[in-house]
């Protein structure tokens, strides 16, 4: 069993920050790569930002060098961080974690973040 909750959204302005955090709480996140995923405004879902158990981490063209992902294993709960700089309004949407590849069962409420110009 599993539980994914995201935190962190808000309003903010074109070239302001935010930082997204997620709990992940049971075992099974663990042991798998963790993703950060948004939806747009009439867009499906898409992965921006991959953490490897490894620490390795790749990100999608549309945020590389402004937003950075990074993970802390804890005892029986994972937190996944996403920070963003830089932002532009079309990163606007909510914002969930889940595992790469994604676990269905686990999709939390995500995190609404919106970009004004």
């Amino acid at each position: 069993q599993g539980q994914l909750v995201e935190s962190g959204g808000g309003l903010v302005q074109a070239g302001g920050s935010l930082r997204l955090s997620c709990a992940a709480s049971g075992s099974i996140f663990r042991f798998l790569s963790m993703g950060w995923y948004r939806q747009g405004p009439g867009k499906q879902r898409e992965l921006v930002a991959t953490l490897t158990l490894s620490g390795g981490t790749n990100y999608a063209d549309s945020v590389k060098g402004r937003f950075t992902s990074y993970r802390d294993n804890g005892k029986n709960t994972v937190t996944v961080y996403l920070q963003m700089n830089s932002l532009k309004p079309d990163d606007t949407g909510v914002y969930y974690c889940n595992a790469v590849p994604p676990q269905a069962p686990y999709w939390g409420q995500g995190t609404q973040v919106t970009v004004s110009s």
